[in-house]
């Protein structure tokens, strides 16, 4: 099958898609879910860029098989060391440690190691918001994949590259870009790349504000995550689904939803979804003045935050906690949540937060 045939001749996205964990001797890996993770010039040009012009040609020497063995083992504790910093909240760690082990997989000539790589970097650029890098990243690891011929891979750098174009506003250029995903899909007879290209369609139309649409997507990529056995795919297309009765208001299937995807995260030991289904269960039930099932739901968050050592989620919690008093009422005890959740945004040097934070507190003390 050629490439050509696979992509449309037009121009061709809360969630980045996230790549499988690497293993312990090999890193020709593909990517899997999610989260989804923030692009643009390489997509609306017909002509796909070459990995070996990104990559300046590099040239490899013979390197001793021992040594080749000794650098790929440092190469692949360093991309597993910048997964763990991600998962755990420290982008500008994981950033660092991953451009070690690109600079290693570029010295041997690891190019799927190098394409995976860069994936991973796009997702710690995408949480430090350095959305340009996080293109490029990307626009890098898609260039391999087609080099490669990987076109399970392009399906999902295209799906990252449509979320980063969610991020910037741009509905209907990500629109394009998950169709292109799927039609990839289709040509290679994809469950997997069914499933994450129909969930992000169904997240551009929720942006574009057909709702109506959204829900019908996110059903029928319901039935394709299953297919393949990904609860966390699932999960995170029940969230989305979730969160668009949620807009429309219907508020039994808001509780349907997020219930399903915290029961079935939790299940799967699937953190970040269980956080986004708390999220949602906690607005609806606040919203209908269900405060106690609200507050188990946080202290619940809160757990989840601290067993990850994640202290932005902690800080989410806490937020979420003021607010929630706030609501009540009870203003001593949400300044108290805001005041923990301020010491939490100092300490990861977070001052736009900090200064929201405290102007926050300032506008409810003189209520």
């Amino acid at each position: 099958m050629k490439q050509r045939n696979l992509l449309a001749k037009d121009k061709f996205q809360q969630s980045f898609c996230k790549p499988r964990k690497p293993s312990p001797n090999k890193l020709s890996l593909k990517l899997n879910n999610a989260f989804g993770f923030l692009l643009f010039s390489l997509l609306l040009s017909p002509v796909a860029a070459s990995a070996a012009d990104i990559t300046e040609q590099l040239h490899y020497p013979q390197i001793d098989k021992k040594v080749l063995i000794q650098s790929r083992d440092e190469a692949d504790t360093l991309l597993r060391l910048g997964e763990r910093q991600n998962i755990q909240g420290n982008p500008h760690k994981a950033v660092k440690s991953l451009l070690q082990a690109l600079e290693i997989y570029h010295s041997i000539g690891d190019l799927n190691a190098i394409g995976l790589t860069y994936e991973f970097l796009g997702k710690s650029y995408v949480e430090l918001k350095q959305y340009k890098k996080a293109n490029d990243a990307i626009r890098r690891r898609l260039a391999i994949a087609r080099d490669t011929k990987d076109f399970q891979s392009q399906i999902f750098a295209l799906n990252n590259i449509g979320t980063l174009l969610l991020q910037k506003g741009e509905f209907q250029t990500a629109s394009q870009t998950f169709e292109q995903a799927l039609i990839i899909a289709k040509n290679i007879n994809s469950n997997e790349g069914y499933g994450i290209s129909l969930s992000n369609l169904g997240l551009a139309s929720a942006r574009l504000g057909d709702y109506k649409k959204a829900v019908k997507l996110y059903k029928n990529a319901l039935n394709y995550r299953r297919k393949v056995g990904d609860p966390i795919g699932e999960a995170n297309t029940l969230n989305n689904l979730g969160k668009a009765y949620e807009v429309v208001g219907n508020y039994q299937d808001t509780i349907g939803n997020y219930g399903s995807a915290l029961r079935l995260a939790r299940a799967s030991r699937d953190n970040l979804n269980q956080l986004r289904a708390i999220d949602g269960l906690v607005a609806a039930h606040s919203s209908v003045g269900r405060y106690n099932r609200a507050f188990d739901l946080l202290e619940k968050r809160l757990e989840i935050a601290r067993n990850l050592q994640n202290p932005l989620e902690e800080l989410k919690s806490f937020e979420s906690y003021a607010l929630l008093y706030e609501k009540l009422g009870k203003y001593p005890t949400a300044r108290n949540f805001y005041q923990r959740a301020i010491t939490l945004a100092k300490t990861l040097e977070d001052t736009r937060k900090e200064v929201l934070l405290r102007d926050r507190v300032t506008q409810m003390m003189k209520k």
